[in-house]
């Protein structure tokens, strides 16, 4: 993943719990560091094998293009780089590509805070989303039941419109009580708002009683637009939770 994602251009960054776990790997035989050598384990020992990433670069680039222009299925993909085909080249040249960038990203990510900071914070937003997705999907607890992959694309595509629904109707909320607030002449912060999430669900009632007789009724323009200025969030790093 640290190799697919590298050469198509993205700088993946997960949140790492266990990075004490993860191995280190060395550029050469000879490398050694001062502080942090006991992180690469034995010396000599976990060296990236750069002559295999070379003679194999070019297989490298056309699974990359094959995946950026979608020539190439995810299934077909999975069988020829699955985790136990150790023979196989490619896999392999992949493999130490992946070492290679996710020991820098290792590295940048143990002496850089404020990056932790980010990437925790990011972390958090995506796992909120994905435990809003599976409460507001009806039944199966965010299970895909189905193997039919018609029907498996249905229930993700059908999930994502209704999440999103909800979370249109939570902005609009939010906004309208910031606007309550500032005719009453309280003082917005933008930093304030950032913390506030559009994942709500408190007020939301999966289970009652739905009425239809207001589908044709046209609603009101929607007044999206906040008298806030949030050019001051580009300079600001909110702290993660």
């Amino acid at each position: 993943m640290f190799a697919l994602a590298h050469l198509l251009g993205i700088d993946l960054m997960p949140r790492i719990r266990n990075w004490k776990d993860c191995l280190f790997f060395r550029p050469s035989r000879t490398a050694a560091y001062e502080h942090i050598d006991a992180l690469f384990g034995e010396s000599g020992r976990n060296v990236i094998d750069w002559d295999l990433i070379e003679t194999h670069f070019r297989d490298l680039m056309r699974v990359t293009v094959s995946v950026r222009e979608g020539t190439i299925s995810s299934t077909l993909l999975l069988k020829r780089l699955r985790s136990g085909s150790h023979k196989n080249a490619t896999y392999t040249a992949f493999r130490e590509v992946g070492r290679a960038i996710r020991t820098v990203q290792l590295l940048r990510y143990l002496s850089d805070a404020p990056l932790r900071g980010r990437v925790t914070a990011a972390t958090n937003k995506v796992e909120a989303f994905n435990g809003f997705s599976d409460w507001v999907r009806f039944g199966q607890r965010g299970t895909v039941a189905h193997n039919d992959p018609v029907e498996q694309e249905k229930d993700v595509k059908f999930t994502s419109l209704l999440a999103n629904l909800v979370i249109f109707h939570n902005t609009l909320d939010i906004a309208e009580v910031v606007r309550e607030l500032q005719a009453e002449g309280w003082e917005i912060d933008p930093l304030d708002l950032a913390e506030i999430s559009p994942y709500l669900t408190e007020h939301v009632n999966r289970f009652g009683v739905y009425s239809t007789h207001e589908l044709g009724i046209a609603p009101e323009d929607y007044d999206t637009r906040l008298d806030v200025d949030f050019s001051t969030l580009e300079d600001e790093r909110v702290p993660a939770a």
